[in-house]
């Protein structure tokens, strides 16, 4: 995050645009947000507030409960959305260890990451077969390149049905298909 970190001085702003558009399905209300960043509601209510006149995020109301989301219409969503993934290495992980490890049909962003929370660790859901040789080495070197620790899962379609709930499929990132 260095380099956004540079360029957008309001850790809270870019901790809820890493939130809200690494996966743009995300929706998130202020408590919540209060609760999982640890900081004070109405830190995040200013942020969320200026967000929102920017018109990056959408919010409506359920109840008495705001929820906010992604602007998937704003014209920088795709832009911020590449700069995100970037900045936290996704980028590396399709380019070193999805295009060049295997017959890999599709793979998926889980856990953390396709919740928008920058933890360190990333997950990596993959369909199709890989070869282990290049596979672990790739994930070593692209581990070191983007300072985050990768854990992944190998599964065949059917497998990939039985765990689907686990692993939150609903909620996954899709990084890679093959028919890219």
């Amino acid at each position: 995050m260095i380099l956004l970190e540079a360029l957008i001085t309001s850790k809270t702003r870019l901790r809820l645009l890493t939130k809200f558009f690494l996966n743009g399905e995300t929706q998130a209300y202020l408590q919540e947000l209060a609760t999982e960043f640890g900081e004070s509601s109405n830190g995040i209510r200013l942020e969320l507030n200026h967000l929102t006149q920017a018109k990056l995020l959408t919010s409506k109301a359920r109840g008495r409960t705001v929820v906010y989301q992604a602007n998937k219409n704003h014209g920088l969503f795709d832009t911020i959305q590449d700069a995100l993934r970037k900045n936290l290495g996704i980028d590396s992980v399709v380019e070193l260890i999805i295009k060049r490890c295997g017959d890999i049909e599709a793979a998926w962003i889980v856990g953390d990451y396709a919740r928008g929370v920058d933890s360190g660790l990333i997950d990596v859901a993959i369909m199709g077969e890989v070869n282990y040789d290049e596979f672990l080495d790739a994930i070593r070197k692209t581990s070191t390149l983007i300072d985050r620790k990768i854990r992944y899962i190998v599964l065949t379609k059917t497998e990939l049905k039985k765990l689907a709930k686990c692993l939150d499929m609903d909620h996954a990132l899709p990084i890679w298909n093959n028919s890219q």
